[in-house]
């Protein structure tokens, strides 16, 4: 398996760096300009945020919550997702299972 180890595009306003999983786990850093969204969607994953920078509005099935600087949050597998930048900024994400449909 290659792991894209460049700065891909996700969204507009969004790139990401995925790192080389482990045999279960993964992470990836995540760049969004201010006011750049990742859109809302849902993966069977289980998915562990850590904001190195800026401030992010996540909702996690409706429910709206404010991250910044070294705060971190918890989205269950299945959960309705997105995230907001109300400030450029950088997260880094994790992952459990490993995102097969990320790794190519």
């Amino acid at each position: 398996m290659s792991i894209q180890l460049n700065w891909e595009a996700a969204e507009p306003g969004v790139k990401r760096k995925i790192f080389p999983p482990g045999d279960s786990i993964m992470m990836m850093e995540v760049h969004f300009e201010k006011g750049a969204e990742g859109y809302e969607h849902s993966h069977p994953h289980e998915q562990l945020t850590y904001c190195l920078r800026g401030k992010f509005e996540f909702t996690i099935e409706g429910e709206k919550h404010i991250v910044g600087p070294g705060e971190t949050i918890f989205i269950p597998g299945g959960a309705k997702h997105g995230a907001k930048a109300l400030e450029a900024g950088a997260i880094i994400d994790t992952f459990t299972p490993l995102r097969n449909d990320l790794l190519k």
